[in-house]
């Protein structure tokens, strides 16, 4: 079988970007989409060097392997290594998934292909239709966001910490990307913070930017979240919430929380 190098890169960069933006999703890594096309780029370029690699059976696949490792840790943003380790194994068991359903499609419709150092070559590029596939689920989820924000109504949440709670008009932002600690972090003002916390004694902190400039925002955890959303309540356990540097009157919450609603 003749690969051309030209399509091998661009096949092994749709699919290693796929996979990655797919391990991202699962495990809600806020790794951004360019620091994954980067790591594809170069995954891409070791995948179509690899073959000129003489090794082969066992050598083979623990080279396979230490590669998707190291393609994890280079992908992905972590705080904490249980959140490396998750990501790495939603990586690796997407790749063994699709490449077993690969050789079992293969098999059944007569496609050529053959395996170099561990990798499977084939005389289909599956990765690039798999790329557009996503490009155009990243496209209808983002419009999809637009018009969510655009609907969104007012909604009510209630913020619980040691025995204290305090009742809160707020919206979800989906401009709203502060993290923590890898968390998501929502933003009241510092007088509801006042209310059921002691803000002089927060030392958690992250870099915000506002019209202002750059600075520093306190955050603390509370112990749970009630959101009243049509009348349901939906309960988040240990959120983070940050003081706003600036005067607000509404709680701004954080567009993840509204896919963890639910969540007891």
């Amino acid at each position: 079988m003749q690969v051309y190098v030209e399509l091998a890169l661009a096949e092994n960069f749709c699919m290693d970007f796929t996979l990655l933006v797919c391990a991202k999703f699962i495990t809600k890594n806020r790794c951004g989409f360019l620091r994954l096309a980067l790591v594809s780029v170069a995954a891409a370029c070791l995948a179509v060097v690899f073959p000129l690699i003489p090794l082969s059976g066992l050598w083979a696949q623990i080279l396979k392997i230490v590669t998707g490792l190291a393609i994890a840790a280079a992908a992905g943003r972590f705080s904490r290594f249980m959140q490396y380790i998750k990501f790495a194994a939603a990586f690796m068991g997407l790749s063994f998934l699709l490449g077993g359903a690969l050789i079992a499609i293969f098999s059944l419709a007569g496609v050529e292909y053959s395996f170099a150092q561990g990798y499977m070559l084939s005389s289909v590029p599956v990765g690039i239709p798999l790329f557009f596939a996503l490009l155009l689920v990243l496209l209808c989820r983002a419009l999809a966001k637009k018009i969510a924000a655009r609907r969104s109504a007012e909604v009510e949440c209630e913020i619980f910490l040691g025995g204290k709670s305090i009742k809160q008009k707020g919206f979800f932002d989906s401009g709203n990307r502060v993290y923590s600690g890898g968390c998501p972090v929502s933003v009241i003002s510092a007088a509801a913070a006042c209310a059921i916390t002691d803000v002089t004694a927060i030392t958690e902190s992250v870099k915000v930017s506002t019209v202002a400039g750059s600075r520093r925002m306190k955050v603390f955890t509370a112990d749970k979240i009630v959101i009243y959303n049509g009348g349901t309540p939906h309960t988040i356990k240990c959120v983070k919430i940050g003081i706003s540097p600036r005067l607000i009157t509404r709680a701004v919450l954080h567009p993840d929380l509204a896919e963890e609603e639910g969540n007891v």
